[in-house]
């Protein structure tokens, strides 16, 4: 179980500081999965980044009873004067993972070739991705936190990825944000709307999609 309770972010700006998050309380099960919409800018990656433990809230707090997986995508723990194959193997020493069998499997995913052992400060942003991707299916957490899955890499990488993430994400929770609903109907039973720092929820997903296309977007779509 996963525990949110009254979690609040600001940073500092030019002239005081900016809310983001305001009061944003939720619990989320094992095996739940929980997609959270808001437009460009409405926290969402901020959100995720306070339950993966990347950032600090100003206040509030997160309480997990589960293990709980870096954002996904998140590239701010990928030494880049190192190579691909080097970060592999220090992740697989602190999660305690099989290294021969995660290089096996990163190789295969990430279609990097001799790049795997090459350092990371000379891949593409797409390069990057990849490996960082590959290197989260690696690991195996009771919850998942990702972040915008639909815009990353081409698209045939993201078929594959959204593949093996509803492989792997079967049987355990999900934290997924995006602005796409699409996303969020395919893999999500819950949901909520994020909007100015406060998140709202929903228990039909169709709810939550239709809130906030009519209420954010101006739109009306029908089911």
């Amino acid at each position: 179980m996963i525990m949110v309770e009254k979690l609040c972010k600001d940073y500092p700006i030019s002239h005081g500081r900016k809310m983001v998050l305001q009061d944003v309380s939720f619990t989320l099960r094992k095996g739940q999965k929980l997609g959270i919409l808001g437009c460009n800018g409405a926290g969402k990656s901020t959100l995720i980044r306070l339950l993966g433990g990347v950032e600090k809230p100003t206040s509030g707090t997160v309480t997990s009873q589960m293990s709980v997986s870096w954002p996904l995508a998140f590239q701010g723990g990928i030494v880049g004067n190192l190579s691909g194959f080097d970060n592999l193997r220090f992740i697989c020493r602190i999660y305690q993972v099989d290294f021969e069998t995660a290089v096996a499997q990163v190789q295969d995913f990430s279609e990097l070739g001799n790049y795997l052992y090459e350092p990371v400060k000379t891949y593409s942003s797409g390069m990057r991705a990849r490996l960082a991707f590959a290197i989260s299916m690696t690991v195996d957490f009771d919850c998942y936190l990702i972040d915008e899955i639909s815009a990353v890499g081409d698209k045939r990488f993201n078929e594959r990825f959204k593949k093996q993430l509803g492989d792997k994400t079967a049987q355990r929770s999900v934290i997924m944000v995006s602005h796409f609903y699409g996303v969020i109907k395919e893999y999500c039973e819950l949901a909520a709307v994020l909007n100015s720092g406060i998140l709202t929820l929903f228990d039909d997903v169709t709810d939550a999609i239709k809130y906030y296309e009519q209420v954010l977007l101006g739109k009306k779509i029908t089911f």
